[in-house]
């Protein structure tokens, strides 16, 4: 497996999360009951990267304003406690780690303002390149003095910059999937094809665009091959235009010259959301980190160990996070407990926690697996105020100057 860029994520009042840290393998399943929170945390990874490409208003305003995303629970005053993420970063794209986070307050009447902004490069020949943003602009990199708005992040203007680069590629790159497949039935409008939306809804130009230029055939091949292990008998798809529409059509093949070709409308949703993940690992360009959100829905409990073939596929060039409550994905014998984190709900608020005691022990002597675990309501998480919790949730910022 690819060692995952993003080492730990520290999440202060972000949706139903009052306080957690998400500490990365590579793939990671988080497993947790319905309403737990699981898509909200899904949802820290598309917040960060639309902020790196879209004004951080527009970013809340998609998601019902910032009182929608400051998380509540810490007590009942108008305005809570300001929200805040930091990511930390392992060596990527030449350079040691890092480090970025930022602070968000909320105003009267919708407003907000960033009160502190930190970005942190560590090179590998020891160098430190960093910015700090609060009530003063402070940067070790010379000439850097970007002209900032109190409701705008620095770390999109100065991307640019060679130093800072490397880690606002990998949060803009940052995708969550969670595949609606009537979005893949649809006639779609024909796009770009270099990036598959969050619902799959540009499958078609996704999959034209892969079957162009060198190395088609073979990605071709291999798209099919993988949609067949998932769909038996199903084992060719290709995009199909109507006008100025684009589809998919699908091919069946049995016995001797025996074959059937039908449009993505007389599929069934567990085909169409089985494309739709195959889109997400094979796009071009890769994500830096894969989120699929429930990637079983819809999908026949015997065809899981394809889905889990293409996780494993994606995992060796991409870090990947898959939410699900699925025993049967989990039944997988490589899946150990360093893979698994469980989100919880108690007393009103959402908890990320890894295994307890008891499931790590039982999983590492191999007495039950994590799919095992769950049917049997053992997958049990850490105790939530534990020493090691409490040592887990970490500061948002680090002193630089």
């Amino acid at each position: 497996m690819k060692s995952a860029p993003i080492i730990k994520i520290i999440i202060k009042r972000f949706r139903s999360f009052p306080t957690a840290t998400l500490v990365f393998d590579n793939p990671l399943f988080v497993v947790g009951r319905n309403g737990s929170g699981k898509s909200n945390l899904s949802d820290v990874f598309s917040f960060v990267s639309e902020a790196m490409s879209s004004p951080l208003q527009a970013v809340f305003d998609r998601r019902g304003g910032i009182g929608a995303v400051r998380n509540r629970s810490s007590g009942q005053q108008s305005f809570p406690p300001n929200l805040g993420l930091a990511f930390e970063f392992g060596p990527i794209n030449g350079i040691a780690g890092g480090r970025f986070a930022f602070e968000v307050k909320a105003l009267p009447n919708y407003g907000y303002r960033i009160v502190h902004e930190q970005c942190l490069v560590r090179m590998k020949d020891g160098a430190r390149w960093w910015f700090d943003r609060s009530e003063k602009w402070k940067s070790n990199v010379e000439g850097l003095t970007p002209a900032l708005e109190p409701s705008a992040l620095a770390l999109p203007l100065v991307g640019g910059d060679e130093r800072f680069a490397p880690i606002f590629k990998v949060l803009g790159a940052m995708r969550v999937y969670s595949i609606e497949p009537s979005k893949l039935r649809e006639m779609q409008d024909p796009d770009s094809g270099v990036a598959l939306k969050p619902d799959g809804s540009n499958s078609a130009s996704v999959l034209q665009e892969l079957l162009r230029g060198a190395g088609a055939a073979a990605t071709k091949a291999e798209i099919n091959r993988i949609l067949e292990s998932i769909v038996p008998a199903t084992n060719a798809v290709s995009p199909k235009k109507h006008g100025n529409k684009l589809s998919m059509s699908f091919s069946q093949e049995w016995g001797e010259k025996k074959k059937l070709t039908f449009d993505a409308f007389n599929m069934s949703d567990g085909t169409l959301r089985s494309l739709g993940l195959i889109m997400a690992v094979f796009q071009k360009p890769s994500p830096s980190v894969l989120v699929i959100e429930e990637p079983e829905a819809t999908i026949h409990p015997g065809a899981l160990g394809a889905v889990l073939d293409l996780i494993r596929k994606a995992a060796k060039t991409m870090q990947v996070v898959v939410t699900t409550h699925s025993p049967e994905l989990l039944d997988a014998k490589w899946i150990t407990d360093v893979n698994l984190r469980i989100v919880s709900w108690q007393e009103g608020a959402s908890h990320l926690l890894p295994p307890s005691e008891a499931t790590r022990q039982a999983m590492r002597q191999h007495l039950m697996g994590a799919g095992e675990l769950m049917r049997s309501n053992a997958l049990h998480a850490d105790e939530l105020f534990s020493d090691a919790n409490e040592l887990r949730d970490g500061n948002l910022f680090e002193h630089l100057a």
